[in-house]
């Protein structure tokens, strides 16, 4: 029983740390709430009582690991552009040949996030 409790209580501590990672991430990448709902797979609602500290992302479920993928964008991306919001938001912005598509956009599906952040992940491999 205890361990189940902890286990519990762990992933809930886990699920709070990425909650404040994704809106934090989505923050510094200019991310309204809406385009956060559309990226993580939840309602508006859903992200305003996250937003307020109401709910938390649950480990385990879709909407953490899109949120984990969300939080590797950013940390990749603002590697990159060596920490210039600038430069991480006018990416985000611009239309790039790499994937056909504004990256923001592009993000709002779970194929085109995948792809970015595999873009991203490589694109600082080789700096």
């Amino acid at each position: 029983m205890s361990t189940l409790a902890h286990s519990h209580g762990h992933s809930a501590a886990a699920g709070a740390v990425l909650t404040k990672a994704t809106l934090r991430a989505a923050a510094l990448l200019g991310l309204p709430n809406a385009a956060i709902a559309r990226i993580v797979g939840l309602s508006e609602a859903s992200i305003s009582r996250i937003a307020a500290g109401d709910r938390v992302l649950e480990i385990g479920t879709k909407s953490a690991e899109l949120a984990t993928l969300l939080v590797r964008l950013y940390r990749s991306l603002d590697a990159l552009v060596g920490n210039n919001e600038q430069q991480r938001l006018l990416w985000m912005r611009s239309f790039n040949k790499a994937f056909n598509q504004v990256p923001r956009d592009a993000i709002e599906r779970v194929e085109g996030l995948a792809i970015i952040v595999r873009y991203l992940d490589g694109a600082r491999a080789i700096v």
